[in-house]
């Protein structure tokens, strides 16, 4: 195969960047088809990439049961939305390329990790942390036994407070019952580095997690429904003004404001924030996941883990220590300190920064996001699948310890699992 002909089936985000990264970086990539119930965001990409007018749908299922036209589809529909096109795009032949999380329930997880083992297609899951430098250089050192016997493991994933308000509270994500637990869809990527990296099976988690910043009584006296009525939004560091229009105003045109609205002028964002989620008042909205969580795994041989999720944090980069019987790591996904207990020094390891190789900006979470469309594609061209690290059934474990310590969070209890493997 000399090219790789591309279905892209939900048309927001990263079903954008997934198709804009392919054609970016791969000669052999080329966007051919797309599917999306909004009029202007499937028209917005199908007019960068000039797919075909008949092949741009409002739903994926037409999509699907057209005469096959693509080699490879890309599902990046809400994550609740994951089972069945990506059951359809597997039983028609199709390669797959799957956000994460593969889906909202054990049974569509399990469905897709059964559907994907049984197929002779390749498919890949949107865990893009696997696959940076970074994530590759400390899976090394830990595996060489330069650490020793690992320990524990301490990471934390600053969401960053108005990522968390735009996603989290006003957003998408606000509600478990219209797309799933914060864990699952924030940080299944921690929870899959750390299993990725300690290299053995989960057998215990337990959970803590709460909702305390963004509820009604935590609003400020003065504090209007919406920011465009507020009188004291300019004091308040969650203000939509702030996160959306200020941007606007200087130029800025890609997430989060495209989000609010395809068209995101100024004058587009102050009509989307009148009356749209994302205009409301953080204290007067319905959401209802968590802002603060903090998970303990135990692994097979006795390593331990902690996972810190919380809004109250500038959007930054993971913190990962990794603490060992003969040293210590300590990264951010950027660098690598490493402390070696019987010197007494410690060395940096270099860590190679993407190349976006003509991506831009696109080339998020590391290098992940390029390195994991560049691996696919690899894959689908060669017909070997080694590349791809991410695999519905290499993934299937973290997201059931994601399950877990939701059933943990809930019932204040240690949740034991039996390994997938």
């Amino acid at each position: 195969m000399n090219a790789v002909d591309l279905l892209i089936i939900g048309a927001g985000d990263r079903g954008t960047t997934y198709a804009r990264l392919a054609t970016a970086v791969s000669p052999a990539a080329r966007i051919v088809g797309v599917a999306d119930p909004r009029e202007p965001y499937r028209q917005r990409l199908a007019s960068r990439h000039a797919v075909d007018p008949s092949r741009v749908y409002s739903d994926w299922r037409e999509a699907l049961d057209a005469e096959r036209f693509a080699d490879a589809v890309v599902v990046a529909t809400p994550d609740r939305l994951h089972l069945e096109p990506a059951l359809a795009a597997l039983e028609r032949g199709y390669h797959l390329l799957l956000e994460k999380p593969m889906a909202t329930s054990i049974a569509d997880c399990e469905a897709i990790a059964d559907a994907a083992e049984a197929s002779e297609s390749i498919v890949c899951v949107g865990h893009v942390l696997r696959y940076t430098d970074y994530t590759r250089k400390v899976k090394l050192l830990v595996d060489s036994g330069i650490l020793g016997e690992v320990m524990a493991i301490q990471r934390l994933e600053p969401v960053g407070f108005d990522h968390f308000a735009h996603s989290y509270v006003r957003g998408n994500w606000r509600r478990e019952e219209e797309a799933a637990a914060a864990l699952l869809t924030k940080c299944c990527h921690d929870l899959d580095w750390l299993r990725y990296v300690v290299g053995r099976p989960v057998v215990s988690v337990a959970s803590f997690g709460v909702l305390k910043h963004f509820r009604p009584e935590a609003r400020p006296t003065g504090a209007a429904d919406r920011c465009l009525q507020c009188a004291i939004e300019r004091r308040c560091p969650y203000s939509a003004l702030r996160c959306y229009l200020d941007r606007a105003m200087v130029g800025e045109r890609g997430w989060p404001l495209d989000v609010v609205t395809p068209d995101a002028t100024p004058q587009r964002i102050v009509e989307a924030l009148a009356t749209s989620p994302y205009g409301r008042c953080v204290y007067a909205c319905d959401n209802d996941v968590v802002d603060t969580q903090v998970v303990t795994l135990a692994f097979e041989g006795g390593a331990l883990a902690t996972l810190t999720m919380t809004a109250f944090a500038p959007m930054g980069l993971r913190e990962t220590s990794v603490f060992g019987s003969l040293g210590r790591l300590m990264g951010d996904g950027t660098h690598i300190d490493h402390d070696d207990f019987l010197s007494g020094t410690r060395t940096s390891v270099g860590v190679t920064p993407p190349d976006a190789a003509g991506a831009g900006d696109l080339a998020g979470h590391g290098g992940g996001d390029l390195r994991l469309v560049q691996s696919f594609i690899k894959a689908v061209v060669s017909g070997d699948r080694s590349s791809v690290l991410s695999s519905p059934v290499d993934v299937l474990e973290s997201h059931l310890v994601a399950f877990a310590a939701e059933r943990a969070r809930r019932t204040a209890s240690v949740v034991r699992l039996t390994p997938t493997s």
